[in-house]
């Protein structure tokens, strides 16, 4: 009988020394915030957050955002710039997924390697760079501020590269120009205004161009004007280069001779 009391007297004390070790909470402690989570989308937070299944096709942030407040039937709040809302954001399709899971794997999935030409006009012999290609990572997609809650405020936003390394001024992707082109020697040859400019249209069609250069033609000039992107206006020159070397149309002495007569 002494054992059995003097044993669960030990135990008493064990589990009353196992209590207070334990460390209690610290009043001076503060919530963890996004920055002591760097990249990591806090799942405790997030999971509470209302669930939703997506299927969405494809299409502008815009059309994401509606697709989304359908899905969970509630308003989500949303700055989307202009100069981004034609993006275009490929097919999504997911079940039991929270608004900012969501928003964090379409940036994972939108992260690719592009290239941009820089245009320097200075030459480098004068000692410009000339023009180059360069290399960047981008990614898009909606991004909040502190932990995310079902009335977080998210923001569109675009990298398009390494902000961070210096450039100089004049680089650019494209610089905006006007050219002009004189169709007369290529009318005469049996060509048609619609002929060259839908040669060039196509180009700019199998190139994925989304703001093609703005033609006109001026017909007592006999003059084709463009004005946009460099890069996409010298498209017109390499067209007409190619024309220039095909077989000329040729008249039949039939037409010719009417033309004699007539005149």
């Amino acid at each position: 009988m002494k054992n059995s009391s003097y044993l669960a007297a030990c135990l008493l004390v064990l589990t009353l020394n196992l209590a207070f070790a334990q460390p209690g909470p610290n009043p001076s402690s503060k919530p963890p915030t996004e920055k002591d989570a760097g990249d990591y989308v806090w799942v405790k937070v997030t999971n509470s957050l209302p669930h939703f299944d997506l299927n969405f096709p494809g299409g502008t942030p815009r059309e994401l955002v509606k697709a989304v407040e359908k899905a969970t039937g509630k308003p989500l709040n949303t700055i989307i710039p202009e100069e981004y809302a034609d993006l275009k954001i490929p097919a999504v399709s997911v079940k039991s997924m929270t608004v900012a899971q969501l928003f964090e794997v379409l940036i994972q999935a939108s992260k690719k390697t592009e290239r941009f030409i820089v245009l320097d006009p200075r030459d480098r012999s004068i000692g410009g760079n000339g023009s180059d290609v360069f290399a960047y990572d981008s990614t898009y997609g909606f991004r909040t501020e502190g932990v995310p809650t079902e009335n977080s405020i998210w923001y569109f936003y675009w990298d398009r590269g390494d902000r961070s390394v210096a450039r100089a001024p004049w680089q650019v992707i494209s610089s905006t120009v006007c050219k002009f082109y004189q169709l007369e020697p290529y009318l005469e040859a049996g060509y048609t205004v619609e002929d060259i400019t839908t040669a060039v249209e196509t180009s700019w069609k199998m190139l994925g161009v989304t703001k093609p250069p703005q033609i006109t033609y001026h017909k007592d000039t006999k003059v084709l004007i463009a004005v946009g992107e460099e890069d996409k206006v010298k498209l017109i020159g390499d067209v007409l280069k190619q024309l220039s070397q095909g077989k000329p149309k040729e008249k039949s002495a039939n037409g010719q001779a009417e033309k004699t007569k007539t005149e």
